[in-house]
């Protein structure tokens, strides 16, 4: 994965990816190159084995030769960039960075990108819309729905594929409903009357379902809120490209804090809660009893996925807020916090409408 530095044919200044062309652009005299590395290749799906959950040696690699790194002290993220960017601020937590950038470490090396397709100004257009929507948020607030407000991102994500054969035990229960009589008292006299009451009848069933499993997608990053990154969803997995370090250059990486052991305990239990749904489906009646079933697994692997996101940071009275774009679809997330003093301007104002409602009805 040794690169060298994107330089434009022109000027010899830095180009980096532009989202708008999908191709190279020069920041100083606007050239523009197609991303030709990589066409023809496809991304590449790595067995996944007891071995591979250990760490590879093939595998770990630095994200380029010249990539830097830095590690927030604020939030503990640590982001990947390339010269000549520079580390300002945290991207998750808005924390001014002070320590000095280091060369960065290696890592179990990107398989795939999704390039970033919003351009920065639509994606400030898209935060200042979300902000507009939210009221008696403070004015500061405001900065991040500018483009300079907003930072290009790439989140780690681990991708799990696998066939699974599941020969399972349990009971079906189907309804019927039987008359019974019953005694009702009606105006203080017994009285008898007929009702429907609902029965199950059960049975012992077996069998086995086949379940398959394509890009079960599992985030490594943890400076995210996992709610706000799940209505993300969904990304555009089907215009993945193998990694190439055009897609990255003049955007930041987030380094994985889901090692892939980790990753894939949660793709498992995403997994067999699809094969539990499974089961029930094959039973089928009004209720399913599981007693027991076991999962075999075949044709497992994994990738190491770069997602693209535009992020704003906030920080007010110690506390961290994000509002988060999507960089491939444009859907906006985020979190934010409530303006005291507007929220005192509205019930003061509220007051005295109500006073002069009363004052005029005298």
């Amino acid at each position: 994965m040794a690169i060298e530095r994107f330089q434009c044919p022109n000027c010899r200044a830095d180009m980096e990816f532009d989202p708008e062309t999908s191709g190279m652009k020069c920041s100083y005299c606007g050239t523009k190159q197609e991303v030709t590395a990589g066409k023809t290749v496809e991304v590449k799906e790595n067995p996944l084995s007891s071995a591979a959950l250990r760490p590879d040696p093939s595998r770990i690699r630095r994200l380029s030769e010249i990539s830097k790194e830095f590690t927030c002290n604020g939030c503990g993220a640590t982001v990947q960039f390339e010269p000549p960017q520079v580390a300002g601020t945290c991207p998750f937590c808005a924390a001014s960075i002070v320590v000095q950038p280091k060369e960065s470490d290696p890592l179990i090396a990107p398989d795939g990108v999704l390039p970033f397709a919003v351009p920065k100004p639509a994606a400030a257009s898209s935060v200042g819309n979300w902000l507009a929507s939210r009221w008696f948020a403070p004015n500061a607030l405001k900065a991040i729905g500018k483009p300079e407000g907003i930072q290009g991102v790439y989140l780690p994500f681990w991708t799990f594929d696998a066939n699974t054969l599941t020969p399972y035990r349990g009971s079906r229960g189907d309804y019927y409903y039987e008359t019974v009589t019953r005694l009702e008292e009606v105006n203080g006299r017994q009285v008898e009357r007929q009702v429907q009451e609902r029965r199950t009848e059960w049975r012992e069933v077996e069998g086995e379902v086949p379940v398959s499993f394509n890009d079960i997608l599992v985030p490594a990053s943890k400076s995210i809120n996992p709610a706000k990154l799940s209505k993300l969803a969904p990304w555009e997995l089907g215009n993945i490209k193998p990694y190439e370090p055009a897609y990255v250059a003049g955007f930041q990486s987030q380094r994985y804090q889901v090692e892939l052991a980790e990753g894939f305990g949660t793709g498992k239990a995403a997994m067999e809660a699809a094969v539990e749904a499974a089961i029930r489906g094959q039973i089928g009646g009004d209720e399913q009893q599981i007693s027991g079933y076991q999962i075999r697994y075949s044709g497992l692997t994994f990738k190491h996925l770069l997602l693209p996101v535009w992020i704003g940071a906030y920080r007010l009275q110690g506390k961290a807020y994000q509002v988060i774009v999507n960089a491939q679809t444009g859907e906006v997330q985020g979190e934010r916090p409530y303006s005291f003093g507007k929220l005192v301007l509205l019930i003061a104002a509220v007051l005295l409408v109500v006073m002069w409602i009363a004052a005029s009805s005298r």
